[in-house]
């Protein structure tokens, strides 16, 4: 079977099984299993797959037909402007999590060295990014998977920034490292009885300690409210992704800890997403 004639293949079947982005997995799907680039998938529709080749391309699809995420099936994922290695481990970096990186390039457009903490490294995605962006900037990550951290390291060297970054094994309540300028996080913030009702591709196979944010939703995100009311040198800033409805609770959260709040920004769908605020 040629490589034009296998992607149709893929493709109908992704869309009996109700695959919105069917016509694009596929050939996705093809490029991992051929270990090619797109260009050459569209340069070769001709080309006959070998037995092995193709097996492995009706493997993919059938686990893509199951619901498993397209970026844990090819094992990357674009976020900003940089490719990160994922796996199962870590959360899939999202587009509206680029809002974080976005007001941290402008809340510090004036700031030469500065010394940042991300909470929950997960890919890496944020602390790297923003290290990539800031050549003089130094940051620590800490998380609670080991998988996550060996997951942040190898994109580390692969964006050339791991010598400006400190990885640690560690839950936020125990964590005593240093004093930031800046603390950025994007904490599990769904309520515990809400994960059932997470599309099927979300809640089956991303990491539920990823997105489990206890009874009320809040249970990270007070915890790294808290940790940062120490961890954050005065007028430090505190920059947290939120779940859509969470602002009210976690302005309130934020006050009682003695900080102030600069502002809220909104996500790709005009949802609240992003809570920045300053120690006092």
């Amino acid at each position: 079977m040629n490589i034009h004639t296998a992607i149709q293949k893929g493709k109908l079947f992704l869309k009996e099984k109700k695959i919105k982005t069917f016509d694009l997995d596929s050939q996705i799907l093809m490029s991992k299993a051929i270990n090619k680039e797109k260009k050459f998938i569209i340069l070769n529709f001709n080309k006959k797959l070998s037995k092995k080749n193709l097996e492995y391309f009706y493997n993919l699809i059938d686990q893509r037909a199951n619901g498993k995420p397209i970026a844990y099936l090819v094992e990357k994922k674009d976020f900003w402007k940089y490719e990160f290695l994922v796996s199962k481990d870590v959360l899939i970096p999202r587009p509206d999590t680029e809002i974080i990186i976005e007001q941290v390039l402008e809340l510090t457009k004036n700031k030469n060295k500065l010394n940042f903490l991300d909470i929950g490294v997960g890919s890496g995605c944020l602390i790297l990014s923003i290290l990539k962006e800031k050549k003089s900037f130094y940051g620590t990550g800490i998380d609670i998977s080991n998988k996550c951290l060996s997951i942040t390291r190898v994109n580390g060297h692969k964006l050339g920034v791991i010598n400006r970054v400190k990885l640690f094994k560690s839950d936020i309540d125990n964590f005593q490292y240093d004093k930031y300028d800046l603390i950025i996080s994007n904490p599990p913030y769904i309520k515990k009885n809400d994960l059932k009702y997470l599309e099927k591709g979300i809640v089956g196979f991303e990491p539920k300690k990823a997105l489990d944010g206890g009874v009320d939703g809040l249970s990270e995100i007070r915890k790294v409210i808290n940790k940062s009311s120490e961890l954050l040198k005065k007028n430090g800033l505190l920059i947290l992704e939120i779940g859509f409805d969470q602002k009210n609770k976690v302005k309130r959260i934020l006050q009682n800890k003695k900080f102030y709040i600069k502002k809220i920004v909104k996500d790709l769908s005009n949802n609240d997403r992003c809570i920045i605020s300053v120690r006092i």
